[in-house]
């Protein structure tokens, strides 16, 4: 006898695949697996005595980082991991102080095939990254491949509940707010409630990905580098054709 309880949706499906070594390539950079040679480059930028790197920890699970060694200790502990899976993103822009060199990191993690989950976290981005269109373009082709390469159907983004400018690019980006975990986690000390979001494929398969696309295209900024046209506009012109 059939069960008269609410069940979900069957569905055929594959298990995702787990991220490789392959590098991601973008217009404005370049997104490959982080080793421990990076940390030379990537310690001027998020370490340092400036007041304006610390900051950069206040909401991540690790750091701040004293000095070189342990810095280079923690990145190289990063590389040999498989879930988080790391990776350096690097300046693919000709001509600045930073060309060809990583200006941050961020991650692949909760990692699950056999649910098709994967969430993006660990997102580090110097000075010399936030508000480029770089910062976009890392989020999209995390995106992008874990949805069309790897197979996944929902990918998630994470934050404490009090960072605004996450909480902000989250929506920005196009993932949906699904309501907070309290009491969530101890950090540093500190009890951190976390705010989640998400991006399932059909949502990106029905504008996300594409208003993404379309708005990281080089005609959409200017000769300063500035933008054309907002994601938000981008994405709500694709949704409403």
């Amino acid at each position: 006898m059939a069960s008269a309880r609410p069940l979900g949706p069957p569905i055929s499906y594959t298990p995702a695949s787990l991220p490789s070594n392959k590098t991601l390539a973008g217009r404005t950079i370049h997104l490959e697996k982080l080793g421990p040679d990076h940390a030379i480059s990537l310690f001027p930028l998020l370490v340092g005595t400036y007041p304006s790197i610390t900051p950069l920890w206040d909401y991540m699970l690790d750091g701040p980082y004293p000095d070189l060694p342990t810095f280079q200790a923690a990145i190289t502990t990063k590389s040999a991991s498989s879930d988080p899976f790391f990776y350096a993103i690097i300046d693919a822009r000709k001509n600045t102080p930073t060309s060809g060199k990583p200006i941050g990191y961020l991650s692949l993690m909760r990692i699950t095939p056999a649910h098709l989950t994967i969430e993006v976290g660990n997102v580090m981005f110097s000075a010399a990254l936030q508000r480029t269109t770089g910062a976009t373009e890392a989020i999209y082709l995390l995106m992008k491949y874990a949805f069309e390469d790897l197979g996944y159907r929902r990918v998630e983004w994470k934050c404490d509940a009090l960072n605004g400018p996450s909480r902000r690019a989250a929506i920005r980006l196009g993932f949906t707010f699904e309501g907070v975990f309290r009491q969530h986690m101890v950090v540093k000390g500190r009890s951190r409630d976390t705010a989640w979001f998400s991006v399932l494929r059909d949502e990106w398969e029905g504008g996300v990905g594409v208003g993404l696309e379309r708005w990281l295209e080089e005609g959409n900024f200017g000769e300063d580098g500035g933008q054309m046209r907002s994601l938000e506009k981008v994405r709500g012109e694709v949704i409403h054709v």
